[in-house]
């Protein structure tokens, strides 16, 4: 596993993190379907086995269950060897299957203290903004992470999902550890100006969705897609229905031959091509139980070589125009 420094703190982590998104379960809005318990407590513990340091989550995953989940891991784990624990605020559930959007003052007070006693920690190593939204509440929600920041209940703090104009507002009043992007293959908006002013402003990068929710681990498959059940959010987004999903098909059949020729699977691929940015620090890789993790956990130790690169850029360009022609891909937000 290759570890990089994070933001201007330099926090050593493993170039891949754990992500928590899909063991909060489908009994929310933006779920993957049910979770076991026990499988997801067992693939944190495995994750930190495998080498990764550091595992995301966010108080709106399952309405707070992954973070009770990963508490419920931490117990599994020597004290020496627990990895550092990043969550985020400023999406409230509100009772009756909607997601709120607050970044009060109060109201991220309340996030971190009930995020505190989910999670079974006195202070939280990455505390981020979730979404910049609403805007105009962003530098309040700002102040607030940084007095959390100043009373010991968080020790770094970071944004996530947040353009480089909100980047700039909230730099103004403290400096930001990591921006946590959307980025992989097939999301690639982040590479024009988002990555350069991070590396620039040395703004750590740890990227989410590496794998396209799944689509790029080269497991998927039309039939799949169509099983999708009502409890996975991704039944409803536009990259998983056709015309584009025979497109990003089409593409992944492409990134099998290549990791067929490399020995890798696709999932290293995908993971170790999100890495080759200089302004990215790690990738967050989500996973349900413990044979997922060992099944992309040995991205962390890939690096493709300039053939490679070519021939996923080549096949980036052919996809990217076969878009175009139905019309472009729509932007699906969560």
């Amino acid at each position: 596993m290759q570890y990089r420094l994070l933001g201007p703190e330099k926090i050593s982590i493993s170039v891949i993190g754990l992500g928590t998104w899909a063991i909060g379960g489908g009994d929310w809005k933006f779920g993957w379907g049910d979770q076991d318990e026990s499988q997801a407590i067992a693939a944190i513990v495995r994750a930190v086995e495998l080498g990764i340091n550091w595992i995301d989550t966010a108080a709106i995953y399952g309405e707070g269950r992954s973070e009770v989940l990963v508490a419920k891991a931490m117990k599994a784990i020597p004290a020496a060897n627990r990895p550092l624990l990043a969550t985020k605020c400023g999406r409230v559930a509100l009772g009756n299957g909607e997601i709120g959007k607050c970044l009060r003052r109060e109201s991220v007070i309340a996030e971190c203290e009930a995020s505190l006693k989910r999670l079974n920690v006195d202070c939280i190593d990455l505390y981020q903004m979730h979404w910049p939204e609403p805007d105009e509440e962003i530098e309040e929600g700002w102040q607030t992470l940084v007095e959390l920041k100043q009373q010991g209940k968080v020790r770094h703090i970071g944004v996530s999902n947040h353009s480089v104009s909100q980047m700039k507002r909230l730099q103004a009043i403290h400096p930001i550890t990591s921006l946590q992007p959307p980025y992989s293959m097939i999301a690639r908006d982040i590479e024009n100006e988002i990555l350069p002013f991070c590396e620039q402003q040395q703004i750590g990068v740890i990227c989410y969705s590496p794998m396209g929710k799944g689509l790029l681990t080269g497991s998927f498959t039309a039939e799949r897609a169509a099983s999708l059940g009502e409890k996975d959010h991704r039944s409803r987004d536009p990259r998983f229905h056709s015309p584009q999903l025979e497109i990003n098909l089409a593409f992944v059949d492409t990134l099998r031959r290549l990791a067929s020729s490399l020995n890798w699977s696709v999932s290293d691929v995908a993971i170790a091509w999100t890495l080759r940015h200089s302004a990215l620090t790690a990738a967050i890789v989500g996973a349900r139980s413990p044979q997922q993790i060992e099944q992309t956990a040995t991205a962390g130790d890939r690096v493709l070589n300039a053939e490679s690169l070519k021939i996923i850029a080549d096949a980036i360009t052919t996809r990217d125009q076969q878009l175009a022609e139905i019309g472009g891909a729509a932007k699906p937000r969560v």
